[in-house]
């Protein structure tokens, strides 16, 4: 029980943290006001933390407890890639309603040149622990592919959720991430499907169905710094010998 006690105050700390940076900015935030929101005391948190900045590594925990709090919602009839979009959809509606961006791209900046823990890679978080349940359970049941192991599912699965989240921050946030995730997650991970038609699709790498528009919806044409024959090769739709001024003027006129 204390150790439940534990873990529930260091949840409402990291919570309460959060929440504060998304509202009033992280360097407006301070350690009082964090103590308040959360009900706890000051000895509570720095029983768990050094100080402000060691929070910015606890929003894999933050993600962690959303993903507890869904896990009774997912329903049993409901299909194991069902069950996958949903987790996506929520997961990504909470970054976009209660994420300080700013926060979120300094983490996975810093994830990239980090020598210490990269927590967001840690496979037994609540998050990879549920992902490999979902796809097991889903390769069982014959609803995905059982070709390919839990685990290259798994690793495809949370690198489009990175992708999608580098690619939003790389855009300052100028779209939904959610309303943009639930496009493009099934399209990337449709190929897995048990049965989809799609299953000539390779099972190693992530399967593409890209179009201009695609890239459209996300308004970053700016970002791409690729010619017209690497984008061919790499994404798999074709798109002549255009150049990146006649890609942007055949879509925005």
């Amino acid at each position: 029980m204390a150790k439940k006690n534990n873990r529930n105050t260091k949840s409402r700390i990291i919570a309460a943290a959060w929440k504060l940076f998304y509202e009033q900015g992280y360097d407006d935030t301070t350690v009082e006001e964090i103590v308040e929101e959360s009900g706890t005391s000051k000895g509570s948190f720095y029983h768990y933390f050094n100080g402000k900045d060691a929070l910015l590594g606890s929003l894999s925990e933050l993600f962690d407890d959303k993903y507890t709090e869904l896990i009774p919602t997912l329903k049993e009839d409901m299909h194991s890639f069902d069950k996958l979009m949903y987790l996506n959809r929520e997961m990504f509606r909470m970054i976009d309603n209660s994420i300080s961006l700013d926060l979120l791209a300094r983490l996975y900046s810093s994830q990239l040149i980090t020598t210490g823990e990269r927590h967001l890679m840690d496979h037994n978080r609540v998050y990879y622990k549920l992902l490999r349940q979902i796809a097991a359970e889903g390769q069982q049941k014959g609803e995905l592919r059982d070709d390919i192991s839990v685990n290259e599912f798994v690793k495809t699965y949370a690198l489009c959720e990175r992708a999608l989240i580098y690619d939003w921050c790389l855009c300052s946030g100028e779209y939904s991430l959610s309303r943009y995730a639930a496009e493009m997650m099934p399209r990337f991970l449709g190929g897995f499907r048990k049965s989809s038609k799609a299953h000539s699709i390779p099972a190693f790498g992530v399967p593409v169905f890209f179009g201009v528009q695609s890239i459209h919806r996300h308004k970053c044409l700016e970002t791409l710094c690729l010619s017209s024959s690497e984008v061919n090769s790499a994404c798999g739709f074709h798109l002549g010998n255009l150049t990146l001024q006649e890609m942007r003027a055949a879509i925005y006129g």
